[in-house]
């Protein structure tokens, strides 16, 4: 008899090789910057709130850049750390939301990353681009 266990991706992210939040992060910011992604931010979230360490917010040039690079990212993750990701948007591929656990990734298209605006959100800029963005 198969059991349902609702909080299985948590499960297996804080199971699978218990990575660290900084080398999600890094596994992040790499996969993006091979991927080419645009406007690459992050947001430390540690100690500010409980949903995760980073929110990376990135931007790609079409709904098929948004979709790839999300599904690279939680194929990279799985492979480097064994982390199960888990993708939400990726049908229409607007805002494809990537969470990992500790990091927590938004890829938007530019107009619809610049109506929602997560960056001002979160208490940082006005316009993407003009945040302080982590290096990596």
């Amino acid at each position: 008899m198969n059991q349902m266990q609702p909080a299985n991706d948590q499960a297996n992210s804080s199971n699978a090789g218990q990575a660290s939040a900084d080398t999600l992060h890094a596994i992040v910011m790499q996969s993006l910057d091979d991927d080419q992604a645009q406007e690459m931010i992050s947001i430390p979230l540690e100690g500010k709130s409980s949903i995760a360490d980073y929110m990376v917010i990135a931007s790609g040039r079409s709904s098929r850049q948004v979709a790839s690079m999300a599904q690279k990212l939680a194929e990279r993750i799985k492979q480097q750390t064994g982390v199960i990701a888990r993708i939400e948007g990726l049908p229409t591929a607007d805002w494809v939301l990537v969470d990992a656990g500790d990091v927590i990734v938004h890829l938007f298209r530019p107009e619809v990353r610049s109506f929602y605006n997560l960056e001002r959100m979160w208490g940082f800029a006005d316009a993407p681009g003009t945040v302080q963005a982590v290096t990596h």
